[in-house]
C-alpha cells in the first residue's frame, strides 16, 4: 500500500508490484528487463527514465517530479541511500549511472496534468 511519496527500488521485485499503489512515484531498477511483466498496471503507468535533455524537450516543467530532472533526482536519492547505509548495490548502480523505470499512479499523473 503506497498512498504517496517517493520510493526507489534497487533490488529485485516480486510479482504484483504496485497493487494498492494509490499515490506517489516509484523508481524501479529493472536490471533483468522483466519488471513490466511483474508490475500490476491497474493503477499505475510505466515510463522510461529520460535523459535530462529528452525530459526538457518532451515533458512540460510543471509535470517534473519535485521540479527536478528524473535522472538528477534519482542520482541524488541513490547517493543519499549509499551515504546513509554504505550500500554496495547503490554504489554499483551509481557507477553504472543507470536507472530503468518510473512508476506513477494514474491519479498522480492526472493531478500533474491539471497543473500544466
Amino acid at each position: 500500500y503506497m498512498p504517496g511519496g517517493t520510493v526507489v527500488v534497487l533490488g529485485k521485485t516480486g510479482r504484483n508490484v504496485a497493487a494498492g499503489m494509490s499515490g506517489g512515484i516509484a523508481y524501479v531498477y529493472g536490471e533483468d528487463g522483466q519488471f513490466a511483466k511483474r508490475c500490476n498496471t491497474a493503477m499505475v503507468a510505466l515510463d522510461k527514465v529520460l535523459a535530462k535533455e529528452e525530459q526538457e524537450a518532451s515533458v512540460p516543467r510543471p509535470l517534473w517530479h519535485k521540479d527536478e530532472a528524473v535522472k538528477d533526482l534519482l542520482k541524488k536519492l541513490i547517493e543519499q541511500h549509499h551515504s546513509w547505509t554504505g550500500s554496495l548495490r547503490a554504489r554499483d548502480i551509481l557507477d553504472e549511472r543507470y536507472a530503468q523505470g518510473e512508476l506513477s499512479t494514474e491519479e498522480y499523473l492526472e493531478r500533474l496534468e491539471q497543473l500544466s
